[in-house]
């Protein structure tokens, strides 16, 4: 029944073929409308996500080494130095903590890099596969390396954009151009869009590779990636004594150690129960606490440090706060702009339904004549709005995704269509159909069939 009523539908809306495209006209206006502001919400929110979480508020930061400003004032070992404890296998173990996203172990130093009669003197960063993912990058031109770059110690670089700039000129793409750092040669794959300061002056190798070249196993850094921005000193405390446990820190061996070279102090995990321990050789801490400490001497530190658990919950509260808001406010936006567009695409509908039905009066008394019961009458014409509905929601659909691309690739403005507003949208494309098409439908199957068929 249900399939005869569609192909009665198809044929009865393609009689005039003009007049049903533009009652389709406003439901795939209100259905493009939605899919595409959807389609932005959704690319919108994931943008505010990546640009809260690239602020710093998820980053943790280890060194080699422990470097501390007037620590004697607080009687917190200090001027330790570099170290050469931190290796890649404590970057491994460290990944293994719940919470810890991205992980990227890291080799410092400066050096000359030249291409051709240019060169410059630039920060060269031994970094891992998962740096850009860490800092939330894009590039200009060409990739970051692979993880088996890595493994392999490939010889390929990615450029800062003052570093391309002055080796090898503005706006030019240096990929597949080589550079020589220290006498090696290295192979241009990328550019990096980050517009840091640091970042633009520097040139961006795998770590193994420069570690090759320094001959040394070490790294002078680890950077950690946590999954929510509110367990970062969680992580912290938790890196940290397993670096003390990993690098026997809390051992009688490595205590008269610390004596004989004269460097005890009080930075012991067990707090003021214990009054001697050995210094970290290492240190470990998130972003937002460098920033809110940069500068202070270790008395001031301390405090400021003592309090971040409390600095971190307050950040998560503030940015869960953002995106509720933001979230509010679109979905508001998008229920407007839904509701206005297929309110218009209903009333479209139900007045071509209404002339329809006084244009097949005379059909429709004789259905009745030969025996066509009210309820089928009713079905074949809410049958008719629901085609005409989904029809409308079909191309719709179709604009939606090709206005979606085109905001993405005109306004780089991010746009992610989904399968559930795909289906949302068609959804509502038929319900408006039925909800507008039922009074049209029901003034149909009440026609008297006499004067139905006197009709002219």
């Amino acid at each position: 029944m249900l399939l005869t009523s569609f192909r009665i539908a198809i044929k009865a809306l393609q009689r005039n073929k003009m007049r049903t495209a533009l009652t389709m006209l406003g439901m795939t206006i209100g259905v493009a409308a939605v899919i595409t502001m959807v389609a932005l919400g959704t690319g919108a929110s994931g943008t505010v996500s990546d640009d809260i979480q690239s602020a710093g508020t998820t980053l943790i930061n280890v060194r080699a080494g422990n470097y501390t400003r007037g620590g004697a004032e607080s009687n917190i070992g200090s001027g330790l130095g570099a170290a050469t404890t931190l290796i890649p296998e404590d970057a491994e173990v460290i990944s293994m903590i719940e919470g810890v996203k991205y992980i990227s172990g890291g080799v410092l130093m400066r050096s000359w890099a030249a291409s051709g009669d240019q060169k410059t003197y630039s920060q060269i960063q031994g970094t891992d596969y998962a740096f850009p993912k860490i800092h939330g990058w894009s590039f200009v031109k060409g990739k970051y390396f692979s993880a088996g770059d890595v493994s392999s110690a490939t010889a390929v670089a990615i450029l800062g954009q003052s570093v391309r700039d002055k080796l090898f000129g503005e706006s030019v793409n240096p990929v597949g151009s080589d550079i020589v750092i220290k006498n090696q040669t290295f192979r241009v794959i990328g550019v990096t869009a980050s517009n840091d300061d640091k970042d633009i002056e520097s040139v961006f190798v795998p770590y193994t590779a420069l570690q090759k070249m320094l001959g040394i196993r070490y790294l002078h850094t680890i950077t950690v990636f946590a999954a929510h921005a509110g367990d970062t000193t969680r992580i912290s405390e938790d890196i940290r004594t397993l670096l003390r446990k990993r690098h026997s820190l809390d051992t009688d061996a490595a205590m008269e150690r610390a004596k004989r070279t004269g460097l005890p102090g009080n930075q012991m995990p067990g707090g003021p129960g214990r009054t001697t321990a050995v210094p970290d050789d290492f240190t470990v801490k998130t972003q937002a606490a460098e920033a809110l400490t940069k500068g202070l001497y270790t008395s001031v530190a301390a405090f400021v440090l003592a309090n971040m658990p409390n600095v971190d919950q307050i950040n998560t509260r503030e940015m869960a706060g953002t995106l509720n808001r933001a979230g509010m406010t679109m979905t508001a936006l998008l229920a407007a702009i839904a509701t206005i567009s297929l309110v218009v695409g209903g009333i479209g509908i139900m007045n071509i339904m209404l002339v329809s039905v006084t244009e097949r009066t005379r059909e429709i008394g004789l259905r009745r004549a030969i025996g066509a019961r009210s309820r089928d009458v009713l079905l074949q014409f809410l049958v008719e709005a629901l085609t005409l509905g989904l029809c409308g929601g079909i191309v719709g659909i179709t604009f939606g995704f090709v206005a979606a691309f085109a905001v993405t690739e005109l306004l780089e403005w991010p746009a992610a269509v989904s399968f559930g507003s795909v289906a949302l949208s068609f959804g509502i494309a038929g319900a408006t159909g039925i909800f507008f098409g039922f009074y049209p439908a029901r003034r149909a199957s009440r026609l008297d069939p006499i004067n139905a068929l006197r009709f002219e």
